[in-house]
């Protein structure tokens, strides 16, 4: 910090590491998918193609709820997968609602995908099995820290000491 310049709270960061690894792993995945020469295809979208494909023409609403994501973040993951040709809309039972349906290109590359997705649980679950204390404990714990006390209860808590927040 310099006098002239307030202290950047952004380079205090606890699951700052969690985050740059869980991208490192995404991006190990993105290359499995250059190297198979799969184009226009990130590791985010998977889930929802495969959703697709395994329970046919869906809502954007519908998506997302399925994936347990927000409405404006499966929209913009719908537009990101019609960008790259893997998906297209088509006017459902009004013509208010529009379904997501697989294209062609994404129907070619889908048994590849389940395969990709199985390897990667199949990795997971061993990397889960290696360390001293497996990540989906450690989510299952926290998940229970949070029902006892929220995380909006604990950060209200904390706003309340701060005087910059008063």
């Amino acid at each position: 910090m310099t006098a002239d310049r307030p202290a950047d709270p952004t380079e205090q960061g606890v699951w700052r590491p969690l985050r740059l690894l869980l991208a490192a792993m995404d991006a190990d995945i993105a290359r499995i998918y250059a190297e198979a020469q799969i184009a226009g295809l990130t590791p985010s979208m998977v889930m929802e193609l495969l959703r697709l494909h395994a329970r046919g023409p869906m809502t954007i609403t519908e998506l997302a709820e399925s994936v347990q994501r927000t409405h404006s973040a499966t929209s913009q993951k719908v537009a990101a997968m019609r960008a790259a040709g893997l998906v297209r809309t088509t006017t459902g039972a009004d013509a208010r609602t529009r379904k997501i349906t697989l294209t062609a290109k994404a129907r070619r590359i889908i048994a590849k995908l389940a395969a990709e997705w199985r390897a990667t649980e199949a990795a997971v679950a061993d990397l889960d099995d290696e360390i001293p204390y497996p990540l989906s404990r450690v989510v299952t714990d926290i998940e229970a820290a949070l029902r006892r006390k929220s995380f909006h209860d604990r950060i209200t808590e904390k706003l309340a000491d701060d005087p910059d927040w008063k």
